[in-house]
């Protein structure tokens, strides 16, 4: 048991916020749901958020925590499923409410490439790829969006 006390805002304030579960193999792996929740997240209450903000704002999240796992020689990207889309290598994100994510990139040719998708198609698979070799350090995308969630 906790012995914490809270206010009536505080209590609030952390229902309001998502709450996620993860189970790696290995117990040292980094999880999403242990990170800090950005500031922006709870700004905005739940029951006014479409379903295009929340999985924009837990996308980041998750793409944050995957960043945060790579070394200086990989960004992330997004895997495709069905077809030969192939990848994208993420560059930009965003919605559009009430239903529509978005994501900016560049496929392994370098050419320009956007996804748009509507949140019950939603199927993000993030993938490791070696960073362009004309560039010095890594593009982390993860960690400006996560930036802007704060910044709200």
């Amino acid at each position: 048991m906790n012995d914490e006390i809270k206010t009536a805002a505080e209590a609030v304030e952390a229902d309001a916020l998502p709450r996620a579960h993860e189970v790696h193999c290995d117990p040292d792996a980094r999880n999403a749901a242990d990170q800090p929740v950005p500031k922006g997240v709870s700004k905005t209450p739940t029951e006014q958020k479409s379903p295009a903000q929340w999985a924009y704002e837990r996308i980041i999240m998750y793409l944050k925590n995957f960043e945060e796992s790579l070394d200086n020689e990989h960004e992330v990207a997004m895997g495709f499923t069905g077809g030969d889309a192939g990848v994208l290598r993420i560059e930009g994100m965003g919605y559009f409410p009430p239903d529509v994510v978005t994501f900016y990139g560049s496929d392994p040719t370098g050419s320009k490439t956007q996804l748009i998708q509507h949140v019950s198609q939603l199927n993000v698979m993030l993938r490791a790829l070696p960073k362009a070799v004309e560039q010095a350090e890594p593009n982390r995308i993860g960690f400006r969006l996560a930036q802007d969630l704060e910044d709200e």
